[in-house]
């Protein structure tokens, strides 16, 4: 038997992305569906995937097709080298359902180990046995980030086939040095897909996934990309300028000094961050800002201001931020406002809302009997839906991965929607002193670079542009 590297070297010979979509495997065995049509750039990050030896990060935008490149890379494999299962690990439960939809598309049966370990072990022990005694052709294995480090599913990584695939989605979740220690080594065949690869604030983390799955391939999708070949919609961007109560300028002070002290008026990835307590100190204080940011009281007086113009619209999402006891208390005090005080049909839609429950929801916003959802971090990681026609985003982040994956959700292409409104609440910083300005102009020259960018790529970019002025003069950062 030849080994896995020279198979690959065959493979990529042989033509990487021209697949035989005639092919008719046995059942439960990848084949390309009828009606797919692979874009260019999924067939140029195939033939990068494969000329790296089966290795690789796919860096790719919101909505531009990652799991199905993932998918025809595996078909690839299956027509060009025998490979005999896919393993796939997603950060959340309705990521194994939006993978195993996508799975069946291709002919797989995947076996979803995400529940109690008695729903899906003894399936996984068989079919490995199977596999193992050549009696079953192909293995799905779809699972959860838990689930995968877990004893029971960690046990049986070492029955796993030379032949095998690891994907991991939203790879950028897997970068703890804990859930890094848990990633096989026995498996060779990896590929990572995440719109931003990169982990906030762990330089540590991000090179031990690289290490790990490979460097970043070519061609990398950005948004830019993905809007101009149709993958996201156009849209229009709306800065709504917000400023803070005397409270909470007071807190965001206190909290801007405490940062400056740690910073030095460097900017965070200039900390040395091998002190690991400066590091979780730092973190600490950007996160309590962020906060206080994201559940600034005027927000709801622009939300107001705002939906008196909307009151007749559908298909809004409402974005309350992290899950944090702040958001909590926004997500209700926006509920309320939206519903009670305005008539707005709009429902709750976080983490806690069971998958049934949210696939009722989803149909229902579809269909314009909801008139909005009201969300805490549903846009941070893969949720799918792209009825979405206008948000309002009133969660602040500084993390780029967030910032990125949060636009991103809301452009997806949907029946109908040419284009996506985005009205985006920027909280003002209040008046600093010199020492302060120093530090709050370190913090924001990074987060307005990408303000910047996102307005820039809007067909109103010129009106957004204007609104960011303010902050630009402010701290002199016309340069951006």
């Amino acid at each position: 038997m030849l080994p896995i590297n020279r198979l690959l070297r065959v493979a990529e010979s042989q033509g990487n992305y021209h697949l035989d979509i005639h092919s008719q495997p046995p059942q439960g065995c990848p084949k390309i569906p009828v009606n797919l049509e692979l874009r260019d750039y999924q067939k140029q990050a195939i033939a990068s995937w494969f000329a790296n030896q089966g290795r690789g990060t796919l860096k790719m935008a919101t909505g531009s097709g990652k799991t199905i490149t993932a998918l025809a890379i595996t078909t690839q494999l299956y027509q060009k080298i025998g490979l005999q299962t896919l393993l796939v690990i997603c950060p959340f439960r309705h990521l194994v359902m939006q993978w195993n939809n996508e799975c069946q598309k291709f002919g797989l049966e995947p076996i979803l180990a995400f529940n109690t370990v008695y729903e899906w072990q003894t399936q996984l022990s068989t079919q490995l046995y199977n596999i193992g005694t050549k009696s079953q052709p192909f293995l799905t294995v779809i699972t959860t980030n838990d689930t995968f480090i877990s004893s029971s599913f960690q046990s049986q990584l070492k029955f796993f086939s030379e032949r095998t695939l690891l994907v991991g989605d939203e790879a950028h979740n897997l970068g703890s040095e804990n859930t890094q220690s848990k990633l096989p080594r026995n498996i060779g065949l990896r590929l990572a897909l995440s719109a931003t690869p990169e982990r906030f604030f762990d330089e540590v983390g991000t090179e031990g996934l690289f290490n790990y799955f490979g460097s970043v391939l070519p061609p990398e999708f950005t948004l830019k990309n993905a809007i101009a070949q149709g993958a996201l919609v156009h849209y229009l961007y709306y800065p709504v300028m917000v400023e803070l109560t005397p409270s909470e300028s007071y807190n965001y002070l206190r909290l801007t000094k405490a940062i400056g002290r740690i910073l030095k008026f460097d900017l965070p990835e200039k900390v040395d961050f091998s002190n690991i307590e400066l590091a979780q100190d730092l973190t600490a204080l950007l996160m309590q800002r962020a906060r206080l940011i994201g559940a600034a009281k005027n927000k709801l007086t622009a939300l107001r201001q705002l939906m008196k113009q909307l009151i007749n619209t559908t298909h809004t999402l409402f974005y309350c931020g992290d899950g944090s006891t702040e958001s909590q208390r926004q997500l209700h005090a926006v509920t309320q406002l939206l519903g009670k005080e305005m008539g707005y049909r709009v429902s709750p839609y976080t983490a806690e809302t069971s998958l049934l429950e949210r696939e009722k929801l989803r149909c229902q916003f579809e269909s314009g009997e909801l008139q909005g959802l009201v969300a805490i971090r549903c846009l941070d990681e893969g949720v799918d839906i792209p009825a979405i026609r206008q948000a309002v985003i009133l969660a602040s982040t500084t993390n780029p991965r967030q910032f990125i994956q949060r636009r991103g959700r809301i452009l997806r292409p949907h029946p109908g929607k040419e284009r996506a409104i985005l009205y985006d609440t920027i909280v003002l910083p209040p008046q600093l002193d010199r020492e302060m300005w120093e530090v709050e102009r370190s913090l924001l020259r990074k987060e307005l670079k990408r303000l910047i960018e996102f307005a820039d790529l809007a067909d109103n970019a010129g009106e957004a542009r204007v609104k960011l002025l303010q902050l630009q003069q402010q701290y002199n950062l016309l340069d951006i």
